[in-house]
């Protein structure tokens, strides 16, 4: 992509209402622009991220054997009756009356009209185990919104709704979601925690949070250091494998970790002194385990091979989808900006001409250009005529983490300069070695087989 042609509104001040730096460096590198309260449209820029954040998502569970569809974002209040739901789930709900009177409701969340859509499809044991999941917006009417993406009232999640016979399997979906939850976050240059966590309106005893630490996390969490040093990596997981599953499922919650409506004082006072750690975290991710809380009162039940009806074993597994973008920024910036980690940055290398219409500067340009894009890489060329301290400033706002600089000097002497955003750190070298260290960096985040 050429700058010249790109809409990118970046902004030199800070918007008086953005109090923490995600908002703020979002804002500012023109990703998202504020609709209403807590309501963003996203900017070209904002919603490249976006948009490689949910095929992460998509490829890991697609991996783990979860099948996508999508749900509409309105929903039937009647279905919400029958779970018991609709007077529970409080003014968080935005409740819609259409022309013929009848309740309808922006979905806050989606088990009621998945259980629907099971219950109307599935009738015997043999269709099980099936987990469904959808990419969909929802709607939360946050009496404050606020912190940009971070705690808006329209955002993009990642629903993922298990169906089993028994308790046993529904607690090996469980443990299949963890693992593709840790391998996902991970890719994002993450380290997404599990803590246990309470479960609020959706209901269930088994839950577990995934919460990134960052100093304006708005949970304060308990954890043993030693959690901090796990790290999933590229192993590989046979996703029906219960043994497998459940060894990761230990490794990863042995250790204390929870948030401050699960924590347990006397239980976190037996960790070695140096090992105790209070912080704050951002929650990313959310999995649970509610057993028949839904199939019982909606009819989800599914014939047994005794021959008898029996309600099924549900559990839902989230992602905050829009939330990460915001999430990654809190936990990857400098005062210059934001620092995106390769696998979600929405290109993968800046390219800056420091003399635009000079005839060999530019020429060195258009190669490298087109050598990046025969790599399968998304280069964003900056072509314009802005001076060069103000194309290294929109670099660093943005926060490419690689950007090659092509500039008159350099060329007489053969070479360009290759930079690092996350070091600081530049390197010379001829236009085609810088091309092949780009691409040999992103090689891992490229091939991806699922």
């Amino acid at each position: 992509m050429r700058l010249s042609r790109y809409f990118l509104p970046v902004l030199k001040e800070t918007p008086a209402e953005a109090q923490i730096v995600s908002h703020r460096y979002m804002l500012r590198a023109g990703m998202i622009k504020q609709a209403s309260a807590g309501i963003y449209s996203w900017l070209p820029l904002g919603f490249r991220v976006l948009r490689k954040i949910e095929n992460i998502v998509h490829e890991e569970q697609i991996r783990a054997g979860h099948i996508p569809m999508l749900m509409p974002t309105l929903q039937s209040a009647d279905l919400w009756r029958e779970s018991g739901r609709y007077d529970d789930y409080g003014e968080e709900m935005l409740r819609i009356t259409d022309r013929h009177d009848r309740d309808m409701l922006y979905g806050p969340t989606n088990e009621e009209l998945i259980t629907d859509i099971f219950r109307s499809h599935v009738s015997s044991y043999r269709d099980l185990p099936l987990t469904l999941y959808h990419i969909q917006w929802k709607f939360r009417d946050e009496i404050r919104p606020r912190f940009g993406v971070m705690r808006g009232r329209e955002f993009l999640m990642k629903d993922g709704y298990n169906f089993d016979l028994t308790k046993e399997d529904a607690l090996h979906a469980y443990n299949r979601h963890l693992v593709s939850y840790l391998r996902t976050y991970e890719r994002m240059g993450l380290q997404a925690i599990p803590m246990r966590a309470d479960s609020g309106p959706i209901g269930g005893d088994d839950t577990h949070e995934f919460l990134v630490l960052a100093d304006t996390g708005e949970s304060e969490v308990f954890y043993d250091s030693q959690i901090t040093e796990l790290k999933f990596g590229d192993r590989e997981i046979d996703y029906d494998d219960r043994a497998q599953c459940q060894a990761v499922l230990e490794e990863f919650t042995s250790r204390y970790a929870r948030t401050d409506e699960t924590h347990d004082e006397a239980v976190f006072n037996q960790i070695p002194e140096d090992r105790r750690r209070v912080a704050r975290g951002i929650e990313v991710g959310q999995i649970f385990y509610f057993g028949t809380k839904y199939s019982e009162p909606m009819g989800a039940t599914v014939q047994g091979p005794d021959g008898k009806a029996v309600p099924v074993h549900m559990g839902s597994h989230g992602i905050g989808v829009s939330r990460l973008v915001g999430a990654i920024i809190e936990a990857s910036h400098d005062e210059r900006g934001i620092i995106w980690p390769e696998g979600v940055t929405p290109f993968h290398v800046g390219l800056v001409n420091l003399k635009t219409g000079d005839a060999e500067a530019d020429a060195a340009c258009e190669a490298i250009y087109a050598a990046l894009v025969g790599k399968g890489l998304e280069p964003l060329y900056d072509d314009t005529d802005e001076r060069a301290g103000g194309k290294f400033a929109t670099m660093d706002l943005i926060g490419l983490p690689w950007r090659i600089t092509v500039g008159p000097r350099g060329l007489k002497n053969g070479v360009v300069e290759l930079t690092s955003r996350r070091t600081g750190e530049s390197e010379e070298m001829s236009p085609e070695a810088a091309v092949e260290r780009v691409a040999q960096i992103y090689a891992p985040h490229m091939v991806r087989g699922i």
